[in-house]
């Protein structure tokens, strides 16, 4: 191509001759200013660098069309990346019924949801997301058959699921459809996360049609609960302070779709099965919550998928209390963080003998493990919070009160930033742990033991760690001189790496006895993948009110010496250790 073709195509008229520091044009026999006429030049580039791309897929058309593939689809992989495996990232499936203005001179709620999502992917996946739905308003088998093909060049659905999705054969087909084609083309999981997208915009009485891989997922609440329990779909168009949510939601929701379009293109090509692989950072449980928590539990899983961390559940659990009880169990024990957010409404019940709800049956199950295996727990408690039903209540004053009930966590009564903060935490501990981390994962001979005393009572402690040396035992004594936060630490060590604790009751008083018991019950989050060490507590003179207390209320691992040292009372100890070592 000459010159003056180049520069008609910019819209520029042919140069002459270029004098000192001026162009002139023979139309107007004008001078222009040099830099005028670099930025010309830089329009004359611009328009030679569209015609070699418009050239290149028009080459690039003309060989595949020798090879019968998709042509648009090629091109659109090769200008996203070489890495594109899939021709488009995402077909959203929905009911014509549904994408209808409510107002005049408006768009449908999935024409903007479309628009607001393309834009938002697209950010996230750093080139133009391919993102395409059926916009014809009545359907025939020709035409499904066109977007069935098209399939398995697709890399993740969206449905937006309503009361009429629910009852239109077309939505299910299309949703059956792909769920077919993706366990061809990759599976319908990829990396322990679906490649469907439950957008919710108003709840349905049961999603009993849908395929069960969709069933099964997880969905993102499009909508709203109006205090007088109205539910009202995230759209402008009826309150404009439902913009601002429903772009939230579409970033959540693009968050999700771009790790699982990341994560395909990644591995295999289509037509092959892929290995998920496994983690590489510890996967936390978030639990359940009612619903006055469900926008902070969808901000932090939201916080942490970006973060790169597997959260768990990732899929619908059993009703049935059985059932969910076992699901529950098998996912703490998959996790090295369980995060409870715990709010007013009782929640949910599950078809059971307890009639417990989710949330109370979550935090029983994540005691366990945390007993068992050392689950690090922080609990969500806003400040004030109080609930008209009375269950809910209950549960909320066991949670500041009892020990059992709040055992291994933190509980944070602040927002959900702090909420988030002590998450962070938790998790940078959990990556990279502390000496004490350390020194309990290391493990031990079974037979180390913390004998957490007064300093006032080492002396009043000689004949019992005499004795229990010659058991065998390797016995610590807590750290009394240092700064505080190296006494802290150290302390915090032998807690971490002993299989026992014996408390000697001696001259402490109940508010260093209440103190001692608070730090015991923490010992699971220094112990990760251990469980609790046994504690007993060694009860000497001088005798007090909270001792006979203690021992006529039949405390459990309570040692009675209030008589002075005997080996007859130290023997339930001694066999606490032995079964711990050989059990």
């Amino acid at each position: 191509m000459s010159r003056e073709q180049f520069a008609e195509r910019a819209g520029l008229p042919p140069r002459t001759w270029r004098s000192g520091q001026f162009a002139a044009y023979p139309e107007s026999g004008a001078k222009v200013p040099r830099p005028l006429l670099f930025s010309r030049n830089r329009s004359r580039h611009l328009a030679r660098q569209q015609m070699r791309d418009e050239n290149r897929d028009t080459e690039t058309r003309r060989r595949i069309a020798l090879s019968g593939a998709d042509s648009h689809s090629l091109i659109r992989r090769r200008k996203c990346g070489a890495a594109m495996k899939f021709g488009k990232h995402l077909f959203i499936s929905y009911a014509h019924l549904d994408n209808q203005p409510v107002a005049e001179n408006d768009v449908g709620w999935v024409s903007r949801f479309h628009r607001s999502l393309d834009a938002i992917l697209s950010m996230r996946l750093g080139c133009k997301a391919e993102i395409w739905r059926d916009e014809r308003l009545q359907g025939n088998d020709v035409f499904a058959q066109e977007i069935e093909s098209q399939f398995p060049e697709t890399a993740a659905l969206v449905a937006v699921v309503s009361p009429r999705y629910v009852q239109s054969e077309w939505c299910l087909r299309e949703a059956r459809s792909f769920c077919e084609s993706a366990l061809k083309s990759g599976g319908v999981t990829i990396g322990n996360q679906s490649r469907i997208f439950k957008v919710i915009t108003l709840p349905v009485e049961s999603q009993d049609p849908l395929p069960a891989p969709m069933r099964d997922t997880l969905g993102f609440d499009f909508y709203v609960r109006e205090p007088n329990g109205v539910e009202m779909a995230l759209n402008p168009a009826y309150d404009p302070a439902l913009g601002p949510k429903l772009a939230n939601e579409c970033v959540r929701l693009a968050q999700s779709i771009a790790g699982v379009v990341k994560k395909l293109e990644t591995q295999s090509e289509p037509g092959t099965t892929v290995t998920p692989s496994a983690p590489a950072r510890p996967a936390i449980y978030l639990a359940e919550c009612s619903k006055d928590r469900r926008e902070d539990r969808a901000a932090l899983r939201t916080e942490l998928q970006m973060r790169g961390y597997r959260v768990l559940p990732e899929g619908r659990l059993s009703n049935e209390e059985e059932q969910y009880t076992a699901e529950v169990s098998r996912l703490l024990g998959e996790c090295a963080l369980a995060v409870h957010l715990v709010g007013a409404l009782y929640g949910a019940v599950c078809d059971g003998e307890s009639q417990k709800s989710v949330v109370e049956l979550q935090n029983v199950l994540a005691v366990q493990r945390a007993r068992a295996a050392g689950l690090r727990r922080i609990i969500s408690l806003p400040e004030g919070t109080r609930s008209t039903d009375s269950r809910q209540q209950v549960f909320i004053d066991s949670l500041h009160r009892e020990p059992d009930v709040q055992f291994a966590a933190d509980v944070i009564t602040a927002d959900l930033e702090a909420v988030k903060g002590a998450v962070r935490a938790a998790l940078a501990r959990i990556e990279n742990p502390s000496p004490v981390e350390a020194a309990a994962a290391s493990g031990s001979s079974g037979r180390a033991l913390y004998l957490v005393c007064d300093e006032r009572d080492r002396k009043a402690t000689i004949p019992l760690r005499r004795f229990l040396k010659e058991q065998g035992l390797e016995v610590e004594m807590p750290v009394f001189e240092g700064d505080a936060a190296s006494v802290r630490n150290a302390n915090q060590e032998r807690l971490a790496r002993c299989d026992a604790a014996l408390v000697f009751y001696g001259v402490g008083t109940e508010a260093w006895k209440a103190t001692v018991d608070s730090d015991l019950r923490k010992a699971a989050a220094l112990r990760p993948g251990r469980p609790p060490p046994v504690v007993y507590t060694w009860l000497a003179e001088p005798c007090t009110g909270a001792k006979t207390d203690a021992i006529d209320m039949g405390e459990s691992n309570v040692i009675c010496a209030l008589q002075g040292f005997s080996e007859a009372a130290a023997a339930p100890l001694l066999k606490a250790l032995a079964g711990a070592r050989h059990g």
